[in-house]
């Protein structure tokens, strides 16, 4: 027997993606978004409004990386999320991570993010269904601790994900299957 849980965002796992621009003065911004994903093979689409401080510095910079959040950085992770850009101008600074600037857009990669993909501003849609910002990739960074040879080792990025039924973060971390491969025994 099924129950109605009276939960509507109900996709598992949603991802834990720290957005980061440069504010007017040069100081870095970071936000939490939970909401987003990959549009095509190089854009990636984020649902955020635009009362965002993210949002408008995205406009502004016309540039953007996004992050993979890992359980090293769980608390700093949530903190992006909690603390808003339009009222704690200095989040970034309290949370005691670094960065760099990118050499391919005009935002930071957060040096203890494993994974981070660097982003063109593409589009704002607002519409009533719109989906907020749309970004080009155009370069993807690893660190070499989550590196295999040339191949990024997902285990090793220990990403997390974000739980909407009780608003939990869960580590992914265990390969259960090969995409592409598995299936084809049911062929």
């Amino acid at each position: 027997m099924r129950k109605n849980i009276k939960t509507t965002e109900a996709i598992f796992p949603m991802p834990v993606l720290m957005i980061a621009t440069y504010n007017e003065d040069g100081s870095i911004d970071v936000m939490n978004a939970a909401w987003g994903t990959m549009l095509e093979r190089d854009y990636v689409i984020l649902n955020l409004t635009e009362t965002h401080k993210t949002v408008q510095n995205i406009k502004a910079r016309k540039a953007f990386t996004v992050s993979i959040a890992d359980s090293a950085h769980t608390v700093q992770a949530d903190y992006f999320g909690i603390a808003s850009g339009n009222d704690t101008p200095d989040k970034f600074a309290k949370s005691g991570l670094t960065a760099k600037r990118s050499e391919n857009v005009d935002a930071p990669i957060i040096n203890e993010f494993p994974l981070c993909m660097e982003c063109e501003f593409v589009e704002y849609q607002d519409d009533e269904y719109g989906c907020g910002v749309i970004g080009r990739v155009v370069n993807t960074t690893a660190d070499e601790s989550v590196m295999d040879g040339d191949r990024v080792n997902i285990e090793k990025v220990s990403a997390i994900a974000f739980d909407p039924y009780t608003h939990g973060y869960y580590k992914v971390t265990e390969r259960v299957g090969n995409a592409f491969k598995d299936g084809l025994q049911l062929k």
